[in-house]
């Protein structure tokens, strides 16, 4: 059996997805002032939306989660996440543990890179709303995309 999860890590999880969410968050609606720095304004948000947030919570989650396991059990994982709009959460995930810019040197991990994220997400020459062959660490299967590029950061 193993022991419950202590006070401290719950509170690391819980900052990982609250984070994770908000880069889903500002992929979908913002294309400038990431962090909300200066007062908003209309030219802040995105023209065209793609993307749905109510797929992310649950993703990002299960992501955090997966991170955890990892780190517990030096398990090796496969998340496989469908072929639906979920791409803003799984390049979300790979931004804050790092994969994105390993992938992407460009996308760094700082407001800058944010900006570069949520600027490039579901825009020509960018990301695509879902997650597929650029998304760092996706694999394509017969019909499904698969997301293997979890690591122990959380």
């Amino acid at each position: 059996m193993t022991s419950p999860i202590s006070s401290e890590r719950l509170d690391n999880l819980h900052a990982f997805w609250e984070a994770a969410n908000y880069l889903s968050v500002g992929q979908i609606y913002l294309r400038g002032n990431p962090l909300l720095r200066e007062p908003f304004k209309p030219e802040h948000i995105k023209p065209r939306l793609l993307g749905h947030f109510g797929t992310s919570p649950g993703l990002t989650l299960i992501y955090a989660h997966c991170n955890r396991l990892i780190q517990d059990t030096e398990a090796n994982i496969l998340l496989i996440v469908g072929p639906g709009h979920g791409g803003p959460a799984t390049l979300a995930c790979t931004f804050i543990e790092g994969c994105m810019t390993e992938t992407y040197p460009d996308i760094t991990l700082d407001i800058t890179g944010m900006d570069k994220l949520m600027r490039q997400f579901s825009w020509p020459g960018g990301f695509p709303s879902h997650v597929s062959p650029p998304t760092p660490g996706s694999r394509r299967g017969i019909g499904v995309r698969a997301r293997a590029c979890l690591r122990s950061r959380v």
